[in-house]
């Protein structure tokens, strides 16, 4: 979404890229940036902040800012001295779920997702003028019932979606979208969000989004060695993003489909059942190979895998190591592969790369995550 509207305002906003904690926002707003570094880079931020703050002074006439609340009060906090204009709600999902099980086994919630779209309704309840929600979630409907500001719920139905492995089509409202690399249908939500803020603002809509940039790990397209076509998802994964994503990936016409899956972490006390839900998601898709990545996988996922009735072939591996060299023997170059989940799998994403360059298109390529995977082994 918020790269989306960075192709609406251009430079007339600021955009909190690569920053939407707590932390990476607040530093964000004083022009500081580089908490994902070194220890010794946060002493000297810590230090920057209170000169910085005297005379610094974003001039652009919006701030676009991404909000994770990945532990519970942290959305509250960032709501509450945020206080924006417009709150684009775009989903509730059991991302870093494991931080909530506290407030359900407490008692004060009777699910995760009901805390954790408590903790995010926080945003919509300090928004002054405009609150876009998916009208399809009945937590954003339940949680944004008796605010004030003004809540409009959109559709997260296309009139129309057309996916390639290199390209979409999506039209919604009158508009026709068209993007570069294959995208999610759920992506429509966010469109249709799109349509509503143009409104607000009173600017013209750009629909040719053949430039757009899809942030790292997000359903971005790469050429790969030996003419392997590559979906790279990488970036992160729960229960609704690995729905998204495999819709998408069911709805493409190619020959050879790979998926590659990650585990999902911090499931918390969902853990096992989360899983299980995928293998069923799995158990439907048509593909030629599925390759599991992981301990979480392998305990949950296979099992259930092994006694469908798939035709498809199923490896697991604990390493991802093993996983690219599984990939790289048997590969023969007229496979799509998708790769979605955790284990480092934008590791064997930069090993399959034909360009080399594109290494800095992918997830986590900051210092603090390159040394994190040669600790791995994934050099």
């Amino acid at each position: 979404m918020l790269h989306l509207l960075e192709i609406q305002l251009g430079d007339t906003a600021h955009y909190s890229h690569n920053a939407n904690s707590m932390y990476g926002i607040a530093f964000d707003i004083v022009g500081l940036r580089g908490i994902t570094n070194s220890r010794w880079r946060w002493f000297l931020l810590l230090i920057a902040v209170p000169f910085r703050s005297l005379w610094f002074r974003h001039t652009e006439d919006y701030y676009v800012v991404e909000i994770d609340g990945e532990r519970p009060k942290e959305a509250e906090m960032i709501a509450g001295w945020l206080k924006p204009d417009v709150c684009l709600w775009i989903s509730v999902g059991n991302s870093h779920a494991v931080y909530y099980d506290s407030l359900v086994s407490s008692g004060q919630f009777t699910t995760v997702e009901e805390a954790i779209a408590n903790e995010f309704a926080s945003i919509p309840k300090n928004t002054k003028d405009l609150v876009v929600i998916d009208a399809e979630n009945p937590l954003m409907k339940q949680f944004t019932g008796d605010i004030d500001t003004k809540v409009v719920a959109v559709s997260g139905q296309p009139d129309s979606y057309t996916v390639l492995a290199d390209h979409t089509a999506i039209t919604v409202d009158g508009h026709s979208f068209q993007f570069a690399f294959p995208t999610p249908k759920s992506i429509t939500t966010q469109l249709n969000m799109l349509v509503v803020i143009a409104r607000y603002l009173e600017i013209p809509i750009t629909t040719d989004l053949s430039q757009f940039v899809m942030p790292p790990g997000r359903s971005n397209y790469f050429e790969g060695k030996k003419g392997i076509k590559i979906i790279d998802s990488t970036y992160n994964a729960h229960l609704l993003s690995m729905q998204s994503i495999l819709d998408m990936y069911s709805q493409i016409d190619e020959p050879h489909k790979w998926l590659v899956i990650g585990d999902m972490i911090e499931q918390g006390k969902s853990e096992a059942s989360e899983h299980q839900k995928l293998a069923n998601l799995l158990q439907t898709m048509e593909v030629e190979t599925i390759i599991l990545v992981g301990k979480r996988t392998a305990k949950y996922v296979l099992p259930i895998l092994e006694e469908s009735s798939l035709t498809s072939t199923i490896k697991s591996f604990t390493t991802t190591q093993d996983a690219l060299a599984y990939i790289e023997t048997n590969g023969t170059g007229r496979e799509t592969i998708l790769l979605k989940g955790s284990q480092y799998l934008e590791w064997i994403v930069e090993k399959l790369l034909a360009h080399p360059a594109d290494i800095s298109h992918l997830a986590r390529q900051e210092p603090a995550a390159k040394k994190r995977r040669l600790e791995r082994g994934l050099s």
